[in-house]
């Protein structure tokens, strides 16, 4: 699952991805193994189950060897490719099913200084949304003890100077949390933040469609249950 295509078939950044005419939504993260993979799985699922066709493209080992149809290793790739192999895996995906959205799994954090695969999502896969996943119990990076956990605020901040996309909601890890504790996360960053805040696993998936057809309501024509 790791092993890279030959120097000779990786690709650069070509502008491809200008034909993947739908919308791309990347689950980010304030962490590794924050729950990205896992929130974002939910979310196509949540939006194919309420009519509106959706696809994941996988940048871990772990998802696809859960079966992911598209996707990469990402930091398996030379660092020169990996916005060019996202953005490949991205259109491929498109071509193959023309769905009216793409959900990229992001990888580690934009401000991680260990992992730079978040940046080359952002870059190679060009999203119009970020959904950004966070443990609130957590307070160091889960392989960086020495390092704090960003903020979400501040990890919004960076994603949207980053890149021309918007942050439109965030998702909870609720590791460490107890029910009271949970909603009063999500009451707290929802007033803080200005988002739909919500956990994908213990509250209902459709707040996960709710949070998408709140910041693009044109997707609602295709949803065919009610949110």
């Amino acid at each position: 699952m790791r092993r890279p295509p030959e120097l000779k078939d990786l690709r650069l950044f070509n502008g491809s991805i200008a034909q993947a005419s739908c919308l791309r939504i990347a689950v980010l993260g304030t962490d590794g193994a924050v729950g990205k993979r896992t929130t974002a799985t939910l979310l196509v699922q949540a939006l194919q189950d309420h009519g509106i066709p959706a696809l994941l493209v996988s940048t871990g080992q772990t998802g696809l060897i859960q079966g992911g149809r598209f996707g990469i290793a990402l930091d398996a790739i030379p660092s020169q490719f990996c916005s060019g192999e996202v953005e490949a895996a991205v259109v491929e995906a498109y071509q193959s099913e023309r769905p009216a959205v793409i959900v990229i799994e992001g990888q580690g954090a934009l401000s991680h200084p260990a992992y730079l695969s978040s940046a080359f999502i952002l870059r190679g896969s060009q999203p119009q949304a970020v959904i950004l996943q966070h443990a609130p119990a957590r307070r160091k990076l889960s392989d960086f003890p020495f390092l704090p956990v960003p903020s979400p605020a501040s990890e919004i901040r960076l994603i949207e100077a980053f890149s021309p996309t918007r942050v439109i909601g965030l998702t909870l890890n609720h590791e460490g949390l107890d029910r009271a504790a949970l909603t009063a996360a999500i009451a707290l960053y929802e007033a803080e933040l200005a988002i739909p805040v919500t956990d994908a696993i213990s509250r209902g998936p459709e707040r996960l469609v709710a949070m998408v057809l709140r910041a693009f309501p044109e997707l609602a024509g295709a949803c065919s249950v009610p949110v």
